[in-house]
């Protein structure tokens, strides 16, 4: 019976440093770096060279580690409005205390720089600026309405510009992937400023729903989904992306359902719903990269 309770515990605390980091986000992240560098930065190269190219390897590892990181000192400054917000998820994330979470950032920087160094001196200095700036975004940024949901976008799509850089491939049809994707991210995060709301009142947080109203941060929502058809136009009409432009279309039909129902959306729970819609849409869109180039794909596996 000891060792059962003991056995649990563990498995509870190991859950809990998953909660902490969001695992899965950085894996669905990692596995986003591996298809664009396969299917769309270096698909004239065989399969097996870009899957045990170290060099990217180390870029991949560096950025799961620097993201990590990233989420684990983003936990320790919103332990408390977490505790209003997510109150379930919260409770799983106090089993590691906060000392031993800043020890876990630190150490997850200093290996995310090492893998770095593997690579090359701007490798480092790159990562090192991109830690910088997760921290800054945290500690000061956050809290500035509009800025802070854009400089998080930003953020989010980061790690693919070191595989761009390595690559150098600075195609069009790569930016305007990245356009679409910063929209998606940046609709996401200002959905999670609506449903946070009660959580960012109380710990003085200033969101754009709490300054300026909720129908003002629909708008501004709206605009945005307007805006990501843009891009979608452009990838499906003039650049050559295979069978991915039935992931765009799909896209155009659930951002116009995702308006419909976020108009009418008016609690914590129906913007959950909303701000799964979008997350659906991002790990989709991951996945979607095969789509390119089935025979690609087959030719690849096969």
């Amino acid at each position: 019976m000891q060792l059962s309770r003991k056995n649990r515990l563990v498995l509870l605390k190991l859950l809990s440093i998953f909660s902490v980091v969001r695992g899965y986000n950085v894996l669905v992240i990692a596995v986003a770096q591996y298809l664009t560098s396969i299917y769309i930065l270096a698909p004239e190269k065989p399969l097996m060279d870009v899957v045990l190219d170290g060099n990217l390897f180390a870029i991949v590892v560096a950025s799961a580690l620097a993201i990590a990181s990233g989420y684990i000192i983003n936990n320790f400054y919103d332990a408390e409005k977490d505790l209003i917000n997510r109150p379930r998820k919260t409770m799983l994330d106090r089993l590691i205390s906060q000392r031993t979470k800043l020890t876990a950032y630190f150490i997850l920087n200093f290996i995310s720089v090492i893998f770095a160094s593997y690579v090359s001196f701007r490798a480092v200095a790159f990562f090192s600026v991109y830690i910088f700036a997760i921290w800054f975004y945290s500690h000061k940024l956050k809290r500035i309405p509009l800025l802070g949901n854009i400089i998080a976008s930003i953020l989010a799509i980061t790690p693919f510009f070191a595989v761009f850089v390595y690559y150098k491939n600075f195609a069009m049809v790569i930016f305007v992937h990245a356009v679409f994707l910063f929209l998606i991210i940046l609709i996401r995060d200002m959905v999670k400023d609506l449903e946070n709301i009660k959580g960012d009142m109380a710990q003085g947080y200033r969101t754009v729903p709490i300054i300026y109203g909720e129908k003002a941060s629909k708008r501004i929502i709206t605009l945005l989904a307007f805006f990501t058809w843009v891009p979608t136009y452009l990838l499906i009409t003039t650049f050559e992306i295979g069978h991915m432009d039935v992931f765009f279309y799909g896209c155009f039909v659930l951002l116009l359902m995702f308006l419909f129902f976020m108009w009418k959306a008016s609690s914590k729970k129906d913007y959950l719903v909303l701000h799964n819609i979008l997350k659906f849409i991002i790990v989709a869109g991951v996945f979607s990269i095969l789509l390119i180039d089935v025979d690609l794909v087959l030719n690849r596996i096969l």
